[in-house]
């Protein structure tokens, strides 16, 4: 067979992610912290991309006009005098003073006393005083409190509580030796060996560590870390002492051993483990930790006036960019060089890019939570143990968009609804089958509600076992294993039968 070459003409088509899809996707799957960041980065290296500041609102007049941005100061005092009913004059002869003193544009003639020219320190105290300080290093920052960490709070204590240099030095080895949750994670041993110090003068220091804030830093477990509090209450009596040397029983939740060990009743018992349950196991972790972001929500949900809900945006979570289109007129005419012109062309289409990209994908997010909403209805107007199962595909069929975009759109966004805010994810549950033929499936979280509100309704003479919760789950038409029963429960932290029944009958005597 002869090998000849010959010319075809092919027409096929093929999916090809160009650079500015592939970031268009990116920014679906972004969280709001995660998308001002990105656009922050934009704004810094785009000239071209500028930030959509809103309009500062200026009060209006008492007869309905608005005074515009950028008028002069003298039309300002105009409409200040106007809207006050006075002038300055007038204001000068009410008040009996001039207010040339008071107007930070208007300055007075200097005053130089003798004696402050003399004495620099009661200069600079007479301008903070009356606080015309104008130096170039004044600095309001200066002024803001910053973030303490544990380490540095009890350092400080230590300078006031030890004055012997020796046992700061041992003061301040334990100190470093805190871990962040307040507990010591040396030995006293260590401590004394390190230093070549003897171990009753660490053992000296440390209880006065011991007695700084928080109450129970620096304890070496968690029965001294809770001694120490209850010491500091006035409660750590001997029944207390053998309560806080027994914590695996009351793990254990065996409340008739401790009442035996304490000698004390079920009142006292009850009133011993509720003031253990106040106390805090792990004081340091106020200290050295950056402050806690509030969750704020991609999309609100409220209920409209006919009986529906109204699903809008979070504006606040949106940047807002625009494209300076005359800034980009003014600078291309004096490009002359390739690689300038090159550098305006891909900036302006960048821009162009993002500002259309934020667009769709605050469209598409609404879109996306719109069916989530008319998906869960009953959720929002009866509550959980009506949620139904749901997952990616039903949302996408129903919006016409593919699976991934869904699951892109979902990540890193929450709801905002009259129960709380809830991630976008939590809507998507598991399905389980109806015990009754052609029945309605049930959401697994649903499930788990039903569950918790099985355990919450038991007497100590009724404690149901996880086989009791399959019954009664099926008979509501529920079909679900015993095992998954025991898989929930354990999932809401709730003990064992065994364990809740202990627990009830102790608690009842």
């Amino acid at each position: 067979m002869a090998l000849s070459a010959r010319l075809e003409l092919r027409v096929g088509q093929s999916l090809v992610m160009t650079p500015q899809l592939m970031q268009a996707i990116k920014l679906l799957q972004l969280s709001n912290l995660d998308l001002v960041a990105y656009v922050e980065a934009e704004l810094e290296k785009n000239p071209l991309l500028e930030r959509a500041e809103p309009a500062a609102d200026l009060p209006a007049e008492p007869e309905g006009q608005t005074i515009s941005i950028g008028e002069g100061d003298a039309q300002a005092g105009d409409w200040l005098n106007r809207d006050i009913g006075e002038t300055r004059t007038q204001i000068e002869e009410r008040l009996g003073t001039d207010l040339e003193n008071v107007f930070p544009d208007d300055k007075g003639p200097e005053v130089k006393h003798a004696d402050a020219a003399a004495d620099p320190m009661t200069s600079s105290w007479s301008n903070v005083g009356s606080g015309g300080r104008d130096d170039d290093d004044y600095n309001l920052e200066a002024f803001l409190s910053a973030d303490l960490s544990l380490v540095d709070h009890l350092s400080e204590q230590l300078a006031l509580a030890v004055e012997h240099p020796g046992d700061r030095l041992i003061g301040q080895m334990l100190i470093d030796s805190v871990d962040d949750s307040g507990y010591l994670t040396t030995t006293v041993e260590d401590v004394a060996e390190r230093l070549g110090a003897e171990v009753a003068d660490v053992e000296a220091v440390l209880e006065v560590i011991q007695s700084f804030e928080p109450s129970g830093v620096a304890a070496r477990n968690l029965a001294e870390c809770l001694a120490i509090q209850l010491k500091e209450k006035d409660r750590y009596d001997p029944a207390m002492r053998v309560l806080v040397a027994h914590l695996d029983m009351l793990a254990k939740r065996d409340f008739a051993g401790l009442k035996r060990l304490c000698q004390v009743d079920d009142e006292d018992l009850a009133d011993m483990v509720g003031e253990i349950r106040r106390l805090n196991p792990k004081p340091g972790l106020a200290f050295g930790f950056a402050p806690i972001q509030p969750l704020v929500p991609d999309v609100m949900v409220r209920a409209g006036p006919d009986g529906g809900w109204l699903v809008e945006l979070n504006t606040e979570t949106l940047p807002k960019v625009l494209v300076n289109q005359s800034y980009y007129a003014k600078v291309s005419k004096t490009a002359k060089k390739d690689t300038e012109k090159t550098f305006l062309a891909e900036a302006m289409q960048t821009a162009t890019w993002l500002t259309r990209a934020l667009d769709q994908r605050a469209r598409t997010i609404l879109k996306v939570a719109t069916e989530i909403v008319r998906q869960q209805d009953a959720f929002f107007a009866l509550g959980v143990q009506y949620l139904r199962p749901l997952n990616l595909k039903t949302i996408a069929d129903a919006i016409s968009m593919h699976e991934s975009t869904v699951s892109r759109v979902t990540s890193n966004k929450s709801i905002a609804t009259s129960r709380g805010i809830f991630e976008m994810k939590y809507f998507f549950t598991s399905s389980i089958a109806s015990s009754e033929i052609g029945g309605e499936s049930h959401s697994a979280e649903a499930v788990r509600f039903r569950i918790k509100q099985m355990i919450d309704a038991e007497t100590p003479d009724d404690v149901l076992s996880d086989d009791a919760i399959m019954d009664k789950l099926k008979d509501s038409g529920i079909d679900i294993a015993r095992r998954t029963v025991a898989k929930y429960r354990e999932a809401l932290r709730i003990p064992s039968s065994v364990q809740r029944r202990r627990e009830k009958q102790a608690m009842a005597g």
